[in-house]
């Protein structure tokens, strides 16, 4: 009989572990350490073995620098994940990412993987394919905070050789939930095997991915993904009768079936 192969990693830290993707993540993640720490300002509920509850703020940074001590890899997947005003978006996806990054620089953490999003080229159309050389067209104020947490990974590696996978993850729900999403849906284990992707690959430096399933169509260059060792293996072509059927086409004049970012780069203001 085989014996069972032991964690890779000791101590993962999780932020952002009550939300939607940090719920996702928390089972897929267990296997794969011995200790996950799990913070969030949202109830955590109660810690499985091998679980550290840490809860904290990440606008507060001598409670979200601690997060970081004794951890060999920071899963950063905590903040805003929708459109709000400016002021609403900066502490926690602003000031929480740059006291992530200083906690992984005083506790010798060498590997962050950063959750971005597709929103740091919104405005980019979709008639054309984008890659992470392109440049950022933030579709709005939420956008704009993952862009600046993409300049602090790089930032980061350039200073101080601190290694991100930057994920601009799509769209990751149980299914996609309109037409949009046929094109960026990201299925739950595919964004279980991204993440463990980007926290094995070796040597990457500052790297942007773009997150997004085995999709017929895309608007985005995933080259990077797979040079990391992803390949998506759900796409949504199933669910496209039911989705088109339910969904009425988008109106081809509007901003929203124009930009990649969809209804956000209509959004506000507030």
């Amino acid at each position: 009989m085989t014996a069972p192969r032991p964690p890779r990693w000791h101590r993962l830290l999780l932020t952002g572990a009550a939300g939607a993707l940090g719920r996702v993540l928390r089972p897929r993640l267990a296997a794969h350490c011995s200790v996950l720490r799990l913070s969030d300002i949202a109830p955590l509920g109660s810690a499985a073995p091998g679980e550290e509850l840490r809860p904290a703020a990440l606008e507060d940074k001598a409670a979200t620098t601690a997060l970081l001590e004794g951890v060999d890899a920071a899963l950063h997947f905590g903040g805003i994940s929708t459109e709000q005003p400016f002021e609403a978006v900066l502490p926690a996806n602003v000031l929480g990412t740059f006291h992530v990054y200083e906690g992984a620089r005083l506790h010798g953490v060498r590997r962050v993987v950063f959750a971005s999003s597709n929103h740091v080229t919104g405005f980019h159309e979709r008639s054309r394919t984008v890659g992470p050389l392109d440049p950022p067209r933030p579709d709005g104020y939420y956008g704009i905070s993952k862009a600046c947490g993409e300049s602090l990974a790089q930032f980061y590696f350039d200073r101080w050789g601190i290694e991100t996978v930057s994920l601009r993850i799509g769209s990751c729900f149980a299914e996609p939930r309109d037409r949009r999403m046929l094109a960026t849906w990201l299925s739950h284990d595919d964004l279980g095997r991204l993440v463990l992707a980007a926290l094995a690959a070796p040597a990457v430096g500052h790297t942007v991915v773009y997150g997004v399933g085995a999709n017929r169509d895309t608007w985005w260059d995933d080259a990077a993904a797979r040079r990391i060792g992803f390949v998506p293996r759900e796409g949504s072509e199933r669910f496209r009768a039911a989705v088109e059927a339910r969904e009425p086409p988008e109106d081809p004049s509007s901003a929203a079936a124009q930009r990649q970012g969809g209804g956000f780069v209509a959004l506000g203001p507030f």
